[in-house]
């Protein structure tokens, strides 16, 4: 089973830096693809960034130059480190998973059916 928990959200500047964090509590992190998403004030939640189990990387055009997101399977973990964050970029932030598969890609804009409960970020301007 994967069971996900964020940490890492604050109240920040425009211009300010954060940095999320999510751990999987499952037996199974290195296999799987992995997703950041949020969830802004009055929208509907969308994907940011994704990394697959060999690493490869794709990110929403919106977060594309500020956002970076990495994994460390020896800590279950996937992280996003944002930077220059804008007002536009508060939201809930939820890290989501879902198993790797063959032939498949890791996409933001893919499927994910495993999500923890979010972390808050909030930017003021």
């Amino acid at each position: 089973d994967v069971e996900l928990a964020e940490s890492g959200g604050g109240s920040v500047q425009a211009g300010g830096t954060l940095r999320l964090s999510c751990v999987d509590s499952g037996y199974t992190f290195s296999s799987l693809c992995m997703a950041w998403f949020r969830q802004a004030p009055g929208k509907e939640r969308e994907g940011i960034a994704a990394i697959d189990s060999d690493g490869t990387i794709d990110y929403k055009d919106s977060v594309k130059g500020r956002f970076t997101i990495s994994r460390d399977n020896a800590k279950n973990s996937v992280y996003l480190q944002m930077n220059n964050l804008e007002f536009e970029d508060t939201g809930i932030y939820s890290c989501a998973a879902r198993p790797h598969i063959v032939g498949a890609k890791c996409l933001w804009s893919s499927y994910f059916g495993d999500r923890g409960q979010g972390t808050q970020v909030t930017v003021s301007s």
